[in-house]
């Protein structure tokens, strides 16, 4: 009689890798367990070059040169650099009294359109996202104007603001009120016109950005403040706005750079008048470089309106960072 023989029963080790989960890292790396080639190779920088090429051709190849000439007396009569400054261009610029009357007026426009064009935003986007039909219709009333090119703005609302014949001047008459030289002829009122333009003409971004905000933001957290007899101004208050801060920075930083850039509405609208009551100081710059030929000069100036540019992204930084530090530790 044979008697048969057991194997025992061995018990696996409970770390043990098994064969599956072994060959796991070399099929996620590539053949033969090296990392994967994917996206380093020669066709990824063929899809790059194309970007590359435009952004050293026009934006980081001439602000290299917009730093290098401002050190020189750059003139577009003459080749080359010419003749070495030092700082003498920069030290005019701290010394001419239209270089500091434009950057009022650009602060005085930022001042104008940057508080409607965020609070108006906001408002709207609020109160379209409430609406349970016919969204499509204000997201396009609003974003309409925003795609037009700004000669077409500009001339709108040069014949808008035309006095005498124009549509304020018509309303006016209208509410029995005389209508005078018109907005853009007044020094004390053409920065206003401006801004008025403005405001009409890009609210559309900062709206779309405010509805995709809100419109990310839980159902949930609405039913649940309603629940707790959250009225819907504490709604707003408690969860819209928190919930948008990061939304809000973002708009407030991007308005705040494009006020600064500010130069096709003033050029078409008022072209820097009356008087140089409107110009900004993209309309100074434009106007040393190509109307006196002082490129130098110019690029000083320029100098200056970037340094104060980066300034004020770093700042927003900073203070974005602190206040997520704080919503980290509460």
């Amino acid at each position: 009689m044979t008697s048969a023989t057991t194997t025992p029963n061995v018990p696996s080790a409970p770390n043990a890798p098994s064969a599956a989960s072994a060959d796991a890292p070399a099929r996620r790396s590539g053949r033969g367990g090296r990392p994967s080639d994917r996206g380093t190779g020669p066709g990824a920088w063929l899809f790059l070059a194309p970007f590359g090429i435009f952004y050293l051709a026009f934006l980081l190849g001439p602000t290299i040169w917009m730093f290098v000439a401002s050190f020189f007396n750059t003139s577009l009569v003459h080749r080359g650099l010419g003749s070495f400054a030092g700082l003498d261009n920069y030290v005019e610029m701290f010394s001419r009294a239209d270089f500091w009357s434009s950057l009022w007026h650009t602060l005085q426009f930022t001042i104008y359109t940057v508080p409607p064009l965020v609070i108006l935003a906001f408002v709207f986007a609020v109160l379209t996202n409430r609406l349970q039909r016919g969204q499509w219709f204000f997201r396009l009333a609003f974003f309409l104007p925003f795609i037009l090119p700004s000669a077409t703005i500009s001339l709108i609302w040069v014949f808008i603001f035309t006095p005498a014949t124009g549509l304020f001047a018509s309303v006016q008459s209208l509410l029995g009120f005389t209508p005078g030289s018109g907005i853009l002829a007044d020094p004390k009122s053409a920065m206003v016109g401006v801004a008025i333009a403005t405001v009409w003409w890009t609210i559309g971004f900062n709206f779309i950005l405010y509805l995709a905000g809100l419109q990310d933001i839980p159902r949930e957290l609405y039913e649940a403040a309603a629940v707790d007899g959250a009225s819907t101004w504490q709604q707003i208050r408690h969860v819209t706005i928190p919930l948008l801060r990061r939304t809000t920075t973002l708009v407030i930083l991007l308005q705040i750079i494009a006020s600064l850039k500010i130069f096709d509405q003033v050029y078409l609208m008022t072209n820097g008048g009356p008087g140089i009551s409107t110009q900004v100081s993209l309309g100074l710059i434009t106007g040393t470089a190509f109307t006196d030929n002082r490129i130098g000069a110019a690029s000083a100036a320029s100098v200056l309106l970037f340094i104060i540019i980066v300034a004020i992204a770093v700042i927003r930084e900073i203070v974005e960072r602190v206040a997520a530090r704080r919503d980290q530790e509460a």
